[in-house]
């Protein structure tokens, strides 16, 4: 048994990608600020938050819950990530590198819904 969230290795990627995010996003255009960069900086801190937050919940049913809010957050900002790409604010190497790691966390909160979600 983990005695952390922190220990949990989704967690750790998810704040490598939190941080990700901002890097790229600095170089958006300035009247974006409240807009597309606004929402992939909350998407992103959003995936990692809720893995904590589940996790510390105290019940399993919760903790599935906020995984699959993780989830989501992880969707909606794979979406803002095509979104970029196609205003062009992205260069194809930056998206496919952001893209790779939203899959890899995407991927990793599956696998462990999967193994937390009870068995019929």
């Amino acid at each position: 048994m983990l005695s952390s969230y922190k220990e949990l290795r989704v967690w750790s990627r998810s704040v490598d990608l939190v941080i990700e995010i901002y890097k790229l996003t600095k170089s958006f255009p300035r009247e974006e600020i409240y807009g597309i960069t606004s929402q992939m900086r909350r998407a992103a801190v959003a995936i990692p938050s809720n893995i904590a937050e589940g996790y510390n919940r105290g019940h399993l049913k919760e903790y599935i819950q906020f995984l699959r809010i993780a989830l989501a957050s992880a969707t909606e900002l794979e979406t803002q990530l095509i979104v970029s790409e196609k205003l062009r604010y992205l260069s194809d190497p930056d998206f496919k590198r952001i893209e790779s790691i939203t899959i890899e966390v995407m991927k990793m909160l599956r696998k462990l819904l999967i193994k937390l979600c009870p068995k019929p």
